[in-house]
């Protein structure tokens, strides 16, 4: 399946519709004599009523979550590199000339009203209840939906998953599918880009000192709040529940073993030490599916860039679905159109089972006919004109487990360069740190 269409980590309307109600995003900072400048990331500033704008929404959110708070200073600091660390990311993505224009952002807004059962004003009426201004929900949403591209463009687009490895996969994890699934919260020490000896040594002596305040009986989620430099260490770490094939490959070997409520040692991976704590497990048995409908389609996909807006892909795509209902090979098209890989196979996709395409693609594919042709469909990829061939059903256990792999690989493989690419990013950013300053 070509990594254009797999399943990306983040699902965006899902995302969004869970920061959308996760209310406020961000409350009315409440008002100082002064503001000051905290810190400096390249060429901006991040102001000090920035940074309690955005600490009051974390504290909103972990006391409906049950979180003990961390001390307010270690809560800051945390924020502030995470502040800090987003801004660089949407540098980036400014000096790329990567976008996100108003219809797309009016269509996530759009999807986010009805997931959750609520027309455009109904949102914006909620939203201003709870001081969230529109403007600045607007740009939150514009804000997600930039930084999933940029990972997208940046990592997601560049992961491949060898056969060999899917073979290895499954030989070392047999258990792998078996339904079985896994409550883990971790805390992460992040080690710097090429970290001396001196500096791993400092990180190893923290994470004894974290150790040590685990096994004397101090609240996992508490501590991962104050000291994991992970992005849900301010939510306890937790990771919530996965198979074992949806956890990182170190976690999985961890917790194989380890009975609910254990702790593993420290451990080390590329990003720095690791903490995993077991929470609960449950499930078990293979609930594999021998009989299965695949669906054989072809697509012609445009991407939208700083020259090509999203309302003009949609036109253009228009236009080719014009032209091949009144006659023109699809195939032929696609090859001339498609800024697919596929487009040397006239946009053929092989054959497809559920769950192998993004969910935008899918429900406009399940929707067809043999031989029918879709209109355009948005996807975080950018936008498709979707014909089904064919559907079959057929006998697909082990096609289905090398799928369920191939994903599972490509969803590992993507955190960890993620979180790579972070710290690289982060190292390479200019940052003058000015908090603790007079």
């Amino acid at each position: 399946m070509n990594r254009t269409l797999s399943r990306p980590r983040l699902l965006l309307a899902a995302g969004l519709a869970s920061l959308a109600l996760n209310f406020p995003l961000h409350a009315a900072p409440q008002a100082v004599a002064v503001d000051r400048i905290v810190a400096v990331v390249n060429d901006e500033v991040i102001t000090a009523l920035q940074l309690r704008a955005r600490v009051d929404q974390v504290v909103r959110q972990l006391q409906r979550q049950g979180v003990e708070l961390p001390p307010k200073e270690v809560l800051e600091q945390q924020l502030l590199e995470r502040l800090i660390v987003e801004r660089a990311q949407l540098q980036l993505a400014r000096d790329t000339s990567l976008r996100v224009d108003d219809a797309t952002l009016a269509r996530a807004i759009e999807r986010i009203a009805a997931n959750n059962q609520l027309g455009l004003e109904q949102l914006r009426e909620t939203l201003e209840r709870d001081g969230v201004s529109w403007s600045r929900f607007r740009d939150e949403i514009r804000t997600e939906i930039l930084l999933t591209r940029l990972r997208e463009r940046e990592v997601e687009s560049k992961i491949v998953v060898t056969e060999a490895e899917i073979d290895n996969f499954l030989a070392s994890n047999p258990d792998a599918f078996s339904g079985q699934e896994f409550e883990v919260a971790h805390i992460l020490l992040r080690a710097p880009e090429q970290a001396s000896p001196q500096q791993i040594e400092a990180l190893r002596q923290r994470a004894e000192g974290v150790m040590a305040r685990l096994r004397s009986g101090e609240d996992f989620a508490r501590v991962a709040a104050e000291v994991s430099d992970a992005p849900d260490g301010l939510s306890g770490g937790s990771l919530g529940w996965r198979a074992l094939d949806r956890l990182p490959a170190l976690f999985a070997e961890a917790v194989r073993n380890m009975r609910p409520g254990e702790t593993s040692p420290v451990m080390r991976s590329a990003s720095g030490l690791h903490i995993v704590r077991l929470i609960d497990r449950r499930g078990g048995g293979d609930t594999a599916v021998a009989q299965m409908e695949q669906t054989r389609a072809r697509h012609i996909l445009i991407k939208t860039s700083e020259v090509l807006s999203d309302t003009d892909a949609e036109a253009r795509l228009l236009g080719i679905r014009e032209r091949v209902v009144n006659g023109a090979d699809f195939a032929d098209l696609a090859k001339a159109n498609s800024a697919d890989l596929s487009a040397a196979k006239g946009g053929d996709l092989g054959w497809l089972n559920p769950g192998d395409t993004v969910p935008e693609f899918e429900r406009a594919m399940n929707a067809l006919q043999p031989g029918e042709i879709s209109a355009p469909v948005q996807s975080p990829f950018g936008w498709h004109l979707i014909q089904v061939v064919e559907r079959r059903v057929q006998d697909v256990t082990d096609e289905r487990k090398r799928n369920a792999a191939r994903a599972a690989l490509r969803d590992r493989k993507a955190d960890e360069a993620y979180e790579d690419w972070l710290r690289q990013l982060r190292d390479s950013t200019y940052v003058d740190l000015r908090l603790d300053r007079e």
